[in-house]
This record gives C-alpha cells, structure tokens and sequence, in this order.
C-alpha cells in the first residue's frame, strides 16, 4: 500500500506545536512540511496527499487547488486543512473554527446575545467573526489599526461583554506587551486570546487580575487538530483524548518557577525538583555570574545595584523564553513588574516561605546591608504578587520539592 503524506504545510516552521499534537493522536508520520510559494502546486497535485494542516502564508493560496471547499471554509475564507479523499479530489475545510468553538463551551463562554469585540482583521478574525455569527452574538465589532472602528475610538463599546485577542500581539518570542487595557471595556465579563504561546499573555494575566472568565489559544490549537484528524482518517476523537493533548501539552511547556527571600532555598529545593521531575535547572543567579564573569557582590560593589538589576531583568526574560524547566530566581527578581510578567507568562510561580531567622546572609549584599525583617515587609507583597502558589519551605527539601511537583501536576495551567 502506498505511504500517504501527512504533515504542516508552511514556510517558516519551527515554532510550531502540531507535530506533537497529531502524533499523541496516532498519526505517527506526521510532519513539517516547509514550502516556499514557487513548490505549492506541484506538491498539492501529488496523488500520495493523505491530510495536510495548512497555515499561514498559505490558508488561502491553497483554495484554488481545492476541488471541494467546505461551508466552514467558505465562511471564513481560508482553508487550514486539505484530505485527499478515496475518490482522489482534494477537499478543503477550515478546523479553526470547530477549535474556537471548542475554547468557547471549554471556557463556558456564550456569545448569544452578547455585543463582541474582535481585535485584528487577519485570519484569525475571519475565524472568530464567523464563531460569533454561528454563535447568535447580537453585536460583531472589529477593530483594527486603520478601520472605521479602531483602537482610539475603543471606548465606544465600552458595554462589549466579550474580548477575543486575534492579534499577534504578546506571542512568542515577543510576549510582553497586550493589545488593549481591559479597564477600557468595564463591560466585559470573557476575555478570548487565540495566542497559545506563551500559555499566559498579558492581556491574560490582566483578565485573571479584575476577574474575568478566560482562555487562551491552546485548546483551540488542540481542538483545530483533532477535527483535522478526524476528517484525515473518518474516525472520531473522544473528548477525553483532547483534554489529556491539552493537559499534556500544558505540563511539558509550563516553566516551574521558584521566588522568595534570599537564602529561603530556592536553588536547592529547585535542585530537588529538577531530581524529581527530569526538568533541567536554569539558576538565575549562576547564569548572571556566568555571562558577567564575576560574582554578584562584585557586580553590587564595581557598578551598583541598578546596573545588576538590568543584567537580572535581560536574563530572567532569556529563561523564561524557553519552555519545561525548574526556575529558581533571585530574591530581589520580583522587584521590577517586568520581571514578575515574564515568570507568570511561561511559569507557574511558587512563593516559598521561611522563617526569617533560618536565612544566611553570607555572600548576600543586600541581605548583609540592612533589615531582614524590613525586606520581607517590602517585598512580601510583590512575591504574593508573582505566586500561583505559596509553600511553606520549613521541612525537608525532598518534601518541599514534593509538595510543589504534586500542586503542578494537578494544576490546570491558569
């Protein structure tokens, strides 16, 4: 029998997550298929086509070669998966949608009835706009940079009860920063963002803060793909299966990240956890000394503590850029809100907690300099701040690392 081709088909892929995906959904030959625009049409012809996903720049250049284009498609434009059926025409569908209104009901998010508002015109727009129209929403406002309703005139629809972010803004690799100030819409009881990497935006972290139902873009991801399976092998996917891709998927990428006094044993219970998990360990400390060449107390004493802060912010944001490690950072890290963003946006952060008077001050200049007791009081709520989860550091290192490894296996990711 002949070996069908299954795959990704883009330009540039390196970033994305769906090989993974469809390989936990048994689709072992799955892969990544990078194109450039001039190799579309002779590669779209051949007859060992079994499924593609198709993303961008190619969702829609793909459609003229399409001998049949499914409703979904048609609303939305765009086509993000192809099936060479047993008749040998290649049919086009768009599983974006089936994905978004997976995030929806996931989220227990309705829009009927609801005045929404979409950030951006691109595809993913198109996408969101067709979910509200199928969806019974009473109001659709688009906003983009140049439109007739755009982010100047946001105010406007200050009542819109529903956000959902189809923007690039806050993505991997330059994840700070979110379109809009949810405090423009006091209206809104969802906010949607349809990025999935990292597993937190900011426009995320801001909805968490003022109490919002929300979600991000990775059950969607996952839930795109499994419609794309199901249509690849006429099968159908149980429900439980894409929860556990989600909850897998989520585990594997999420950062464990550790804040807290100096000396409260970060690194050796991040030690511990690396141990227990398989994780590698990123210190941040070592890594300063490490591209510094020369030691903290060094650095405080030649070029001051402004100058280490920098260095630790620049860092830090290098760390957390990457994806499944233990992160143990310094103690005065949650000091800049910049800082503290980076670790929420790909980590779930542990305070841990220890009596003042167990901490070491060796080879601490701040900890040597003043107060303990005033340094906890400034940055206890900044470390409260940061945490998903507070624990309390005053038993064994290897129940420590327990605790907080049997919290994130359980956690759902928010």
């Amino acid at each position: 029998m002949e070996k069908k081709v299954y795959g990704l088909l883009g330009r540039t892929l390196g970033h994305s997550w769906s090989v993974p995906i469809h390989k936990a959904l048994g689709c072992a030959d799955y892969r990544l298929i990078e194109l450039e625009p001039d190799a579309l049409q002779s590669f779209l012809r051949r007859e060992d086509l079994g499924g593609l996903n198709v993303t961008m720049p190619y969702k829609r250049d793909v459609m003229p070669f399409c001998d049949v284009i499914g409703e979904g498609a048609r609303a939305i434009g765009s086509v993000n998966t192809l099936v060479r059926m047993v008749d040998g025409k290649l049919y086009g569908y768009n599983t974006d949608i089936d994905g978004f209104l997976y995030m929806l009901r996931r989220a227990d998010v309705s829009l009927s009835g609801k005045k929404v508002v979409i950030l951006g015109s691109g595809g993913a727009s198109l996408t969101a706009q067709a979910a509200a129209k199928r969806e019974g929403a009473q109001e659709i406002v688009v906003v983009s940079r140049s439109g007739p309703d755009n982010y100047d005139g946001l105010e406007r629809h200050a009542g819109a009860q529903v956000l959902v972010n189809a923007t690039p803004v806050g993505m991997w690799p330059n994840m700070s920063g979110r379109p809009v100030d949810l405090s423009r819409l006091p209206g809104l009881e969802a906010v949607l963002d349809v990025i999935y990497n990292p597993g937190r935006t900011d426009l995320l972290l801001q909805a968490k803060e003022c109490g919002l139902r929300r979600s991000g873009g990775l059950p969607m991801l996952v839930a795109q793909a499994v419609r794309a399976e199901e249509l690849f092998f006429d099968r159908t996917v149980p429900a439980e299966e894409t929860e556990k891709i989600i909850s897998q998927l989520r585990h594997d990428r999420t950062n464990l990240v550790l804040v807290g006094m100096p000396g409260c044993g970060k690194t050796a219970v991040g030690r511990e956890l690396a141990a227990l998990s398989g994780r590698p360990l990123a210190d941040l400390d070592e890594e300063i000394v490490r591209k510094a060449g020369r030691s903290i107390p060094d650095i405080f004493r030649e070029e001051g503590e402004e100058t280490f802060r920098a260095l630790e912010s620049q860092i830090l944001t290098e760390i957390c850029a990457q994806s499944g490690q233990i992160i143990a950072t310094g103690g005065g890290a949650v000091l800049r809100e910049g800082n503290r963003a980076a670790m929420r946006r790909t980590g779930r952060v542990y305070f841990l907690r220890r009596d003042l008077n167990l901490l070491p001050k060796n080879g601490r200049p701040l900890s040597q300099a003043g107060s303990l007791e005033e340094m906890y009081r400034l940055r206890r709520p900044l470390y409260n701040a940061a945490a998903d989860a507070v624990i309390d550091n005053s038993v064994a290192l290897e129940r420590t690392a327990q605790l907080i490894w049997r919290d994130f296996c359980a956690s759902d990711g928010d």
